[in-house]
């Protein structure tokens, strides 16, 4: 038992480093459009997170945490794209003055 606290623990740990070191060497320029997949992987995990509590679960209680993941991932997984797209669009040529 305490070994295997340890050993998720120690993940953890590895997971948030990595992940600390990856996003610090980000420029910030490519910060949202990074933010944003990472939002759409976000969302399937959840999904799947909460797709397992479900069946745990069961019953009524069950089938309402399923659907309540699919409607936060779904929210989760837009937004993340519809930051992107309005990031993207700021880099885009501006139209000149009529002629």
């Amino acid at each position: 038992m305490i070994e295997r606290v340890l050993t998720e623990l120690t993940i953890f740990m590895l997971a948030v480093w990595v992940g600390f070191e990856v996003i610090s060497k980000v420029p910030s320029m490519l910060h949202t459009p990074l933010m944003s997949a990472t939002n759409a992987i976000h969302g399937i995990v959840i999904v799947g997170a909460m797709l397992v509590a479900g069946a745990l679960i069961g019953g009524a209680a069950g089938h309402a945490i399923g659907l309540a993941a699919m409607i936060l991932a779904t929210i989760n997984v837009v937004g993340g794209f519809a930051v992107t797209g309005r990031m993207l669009q700021m880099f885009k040529a501006k139209p000149g003055p009529p002629k």
